[in-house]
């Protein structure tokens, strides 16, 4: 296993995990117990994350309430899976539903940007003593890197941070998806020589300041360094340029940019990248809901059913976990201004591949889509559920550099079983 810090097992995770005398070839009863049935062989190998910041509208989009007040403006529309219909701004996504299930039950508890973000992104409640890495960052602490590319990349806006797992565990930002990242080619001017003698000299300065800088910034600078050095110089730059594509496929994805940033995600984790977050904002639509989700689903539509169509056809949909997530919902209840405000009590998402059953449903909202009335799924049961599809243990406890012990994923975590073969 590749770590991104050098963790160990502890001593009171050893006597947790195997001590005890009712134990039977070391493990406690009840952990042996629970763990019948648990083993499975893994199929996800990547995670591509669409983040939908602002707070996307269940209703207007995975969990359409018909002929009720709350219901909206749009109609739903059947599915390429029997019985699951979803909002009319996503038709082609339709099309693709036999490949996804969609979870309509997720009890959220905060209805604060910030906060709600932190618990999606994490599975752990804000804390002001200590930073949880993002989902991105502990995947890619727990999964071996593949190639010379970033494990972690966010495309169209910055990541969750990497917390105490520290720079190797940090996505590497792409603003523009498509264009050639400035800082990953030497100065104009500047010779590889030249600039090859300049990173020699670089080393040499830091060789010497190492005794007045904290070990851990300057150790933290030298693989931010490291790696980018490693990708200026590797072949796999070339998952970055999108003009190569075959005819029509950017048109395919959509002439925007997440359409772009959709192509991009694609074809990184078709070169290893681990974990790819796709980032689009714009969902805090406390006025003019409607329109503006409609020019959300003008944008989206036809870039996620692109990418779900071409991943099963080359087979790598089973290999790659698609999510999206917002976080949280919309109140059904629209507003004076033609909008609705934050609501977190239920709210929706999307999945496929992975191992993900096609065409399923999970969980239900009441009939005006305000609380979960079957199958609550809790937010940190996501992140339960990414680590299962990806053989991640999501009950493993790591040390922090202060030497604090800390759950991967939240204490109480369950993956949601029926999502899975």
């Amino acid at each position: 296993m590749s770590s991104c810090n050098d963790y160990i097992t502890t001593r009171r995770r050893f006597l947790t995990q195997f001590g005890g005398t009712a134990a039977l070839l070391g493990m406690p009863i009840n952990r042996l117990l629970a763990s019948i049935g648990a083993d499975h062989a893994p199929k996800a190998e990547s995670v591509i994350l669409f983040w939908n910041s602002g707070g996307m509208s269940h209703i207007d989009t995975w969990d359409p309430k018909p002929g009720t007040k709350v219901g909206g403006e749009f109609e739903p529309i059947k599915t390429s899976a029997d019985g699951i219909q979803i909002s009319e701004i996503f038709p082609r996504i339709a099309r693709q539903m036999h490949h996804c299930s969609v979870i309509r039950s997720i009890a959220g508890t905060n209805g604060d940007h910030g906060r709600a973000t932190y618990e999606l992104q994490t599975s752990h409640p804000q804390n002001p003593a200590l930073v949880h890495p993002g989902m991105g960052s502990f995947v890619v602490n727990e999964k071996n890197r593949n190639g010379d590319l970033p494990a972690y990349i966010s495309i169209g806006g910055r990541a969750p941070r990497a917390g105490y797992l520290g720079q190797g565990c940090e996505a590497y930002y792409v603003g523009r998806p498509g264009e050639r990242d400035p800082y990953l080619a030497f100065p104009q001017g500047i010779s590889k020589v030249q600039g090859q003698r300049r990173l020699d000299i670089l080393a040499r300065m830091n060789a010497r300041t190492a005794g007045r800088i904290a070990a851990r910034d300057l150790n933290e600078a030298n693989v931010a360094l490291k790696d980018a050095v490693s990708l200026m110089k590797s072949p796999a730059l070339a998952a970055f340029d999108l003009e190569n594509e075959k005819p029509g496929t950017l048109e395919r994805y959509g002439l925007t940019e997440f359409g772009r940033g959709t192509l991009l995600a694609r074809k990184l984790v078709e070169t290893g990248v681990r974990f790819v977050q796709v980032n689009r904002g714009g969902f805090d639509n406390h006025m003019d809901i409607f329109p503006a989700m409609r020019n959300h689903g003008a944008v989206m539509d036809s870039a996620v059913a692109s990418l779900i169509e071409d991943l099963a056809a080359s087979g790598r949909l089973e290999k790659t976990l698609v999510i999206m997530l917002s976080e949280f919902g919309r109140t059904p209840r629209i507003n004076k201004d033609g909008g609705r405000d934050h609501h977190a009590r239920v709210f929706s998402c999307l999945m496929a591949g992975g191992g993900v059953k096609g065409g399923h449903v999970i969980g239900s909202s009441d009939k005006e889509a305000m609380e979960p009335d079957e199958r609550p799924v809790k937010v940190a049961d996501l992140h339960a559920s990414v680590c299962h599809a990806l053989g991640i243990d999501h009950t493993r406890e790591l040390t922090t550099p202060l030497g604090r012990p800390m759950k991967l994923v939240r204490e109480g975590a369950q993956p949601v079983a029926e999502l899975f073969a």
